[in-house]
């Protein structure tokens, strides 16, 4: 019977005419039952009385140069269950696959797989009778590089004929810095990764300079773009503030970060300027947790580390007697902490406003994980499309504002009282809300630089 069969390896490249994918990289999974591809704005139809579904596929891993816009008939929905074990109901459809020399159809799963390792998984179900799998080689049906897919794709080169902007950040992996990165090449500007940590000041009255590992001047860069982890808030901010002084433009200064990376100060504006918040307090002393509890309208509350990020150092306690022991533990060890009531009516859930230039370009709802009280998409949450009502525009841009940020994720909780500001963030996360709208964010924010310096591109 393997005499009709055919060998492929643990990933291999194929085809799907139908869909206009002349080329996507497929991880060969046998110990999954169903096939998935990399689907983002899905969105059902019917077409003559029968069901559809209209996706965009981003083919190339780690990229959103190339979009397809795709339309195929459903053929059923069922609940698939991904390597992590949770459950998810997706739309199927079938297509005919290319592997080489080789076509039949098969069933995809539509599904965003942009964590994961490749857009495309090829499962048991499409290779039965028809593939023998050698997990210990690699593309047996022929290997293609990057240049021969973009061309495949008719992508071209951008002339390298715009502003040099260099990006200020820790890991050049992350799925935001990626974007950016790919953004700015997108528009024909010169991207440069500027590590953090590898930058050095040259402090002098006649010729200041920032110089980056190996000695490099950085002195040439028109822009910079600070994505800052709370790690390195002060030395990001003097390196940011050194930039400015060489009058270099900066996305967001280093005053705006510095204000919005500390949450006692932030609140404290955002109060000054008649902005809802949360009803929070602050205490140095253990002795006066009773009032601080009361403060707030008492248990359940919200403990904050005024240090934490990303729903780190973030407890609900959910009685009086668990409030007095978590603020005594923390105070214990000599941390700075905020107390702040709890909004139950939330129901786990917040909004999260991505504000650029003093517009809300996309917002989404964040729905904690199961068993969990942050909506924290870190944390097993999740992200869906939202309309904002003009009061939560409002908020958001007034905070970003108060903030002194052109760039600002603001997350928003809807009480019973009204839209009550949560924080606001410096260097917001672009995956969850690029994912979930579709908007090219990592776009906006080049632009924004392009309109600041009064850059065009060359007709």
């Amino acid at each position: 019977m393997s005499d009709n069969k055919f060998i492929i390896g643990s990933e291999e490249w194929c085809a799907f005419p139908a869909l206009g994918v002349p080329a996507i990289k497929a991880r060969v999974d046998s110990g999954a039952r169903t096939s998935s591809i990399h689907a983002v704005n899905i969105r059902p139809f019917k077409r003559e009385g029968e069901p559809w579904v209209s996706f965009e596929l981003h083919p190339i891993q780690n990229s959103r140069k190339i979009i397809l816009k795709c339309e195929s008939k459903v053929v059923d929905r069922r609940n698939v269950k991904s390597s992590n074990g949770e459950s998810e109901k997706r739309y199927v459809i079938a297509s005919v696959i290319q592997l080489g020399g080789h076509a039949w159809e098969v069933e995809l799963t539509l599904t965003n797989r942009d964590s994961m390792g490749y857009r495309m998984l090829l499962g048991r179900e499409a290779m039965s009778n028809k593939t023998l799998v050698d997990p210990s080689e690699s593309f047996c049906l022929g290997e293609q590089n990057d240049n021969e897919v973009e061309a495949l794709y008719g992508v071209k080169k951008a002339k390298k004929s715009g502003l040099k902007i260099g990006l200020l950040a820790s890991n050049p992996d992350l799925y935001s810095n990626q974007r950016i990165i790919e953004a700015g090449e997108q528009r024909g500007h010169e991207m440069v990764f500027l590590n953090i940590s590898q930058c050095y000041l040259k402090l002098d009255a006649s010729s200041p300079e920032v110089h980056y590992r190996g000695g490099t001047v950085l002195n040439d860069v028109d822009a910079v773009i600070p994505r800052i982890r709370p790690s390195m808030t002060f030395y990001g901010c003097a390196l940011t503030r050194h930039f400015e002084s060489l009058n270099i433009e900066a996305l967001n200064t280093s005053d705006a970060i510095t204000r919005s990376r500390d949450k006692l100060f932030s609140l404290q504006l955002l109060q000054k300027n008649n902005l809802d918040i949360p009803t929070s307090g602050f205490a140095n002393s253990p002795v006066d947790t009773k009032d601080l509890i009361d403060m707030v309208g008492g248990a359940p509350l919200i403990v904050k580390l005024l240090e934490g990020t990303q729903g780190k150092g973030v407890v609900l306690a959910e009685t009086t007697k668990a409030a007095e022991s978590v603020i005594n533990a923390f105070k214990s060890l000599r941390v700075n902490l905020l107390v702040q009531e709890f909004i139950k009516e939330a129901q786990g859930k917040d909004l999260r406003c991505f504000v650029i230039d003093g517009k809300v370009v996309a917002s989404i709802e964040r729905t904690a994980a199961p068993g969990e009280f942050r909506a924290n998409i870190h944390m097993g949450g999740s992200a869906s499309i939202v309309s904002v009502s003009a009061a939560e525009r409002q908020l958001a841009i007034k905070a970003a504002k108060t903030m002194g940020l052109r760039v600002a994720g603001v997350d928003i909780i809807r009480s019973s009282r009204g839209p009550l500001l949560l924080e606001i963030n410096s260097s917001p996360g672009l995956e969850g809300i690029e994912s979930a709208t579709g908007i090219d964010i990592a776009g906006a924010m080049i632009e924004s630089i392009e309109k600041k310096l009064g850059w065009t591109a060359e007709a």
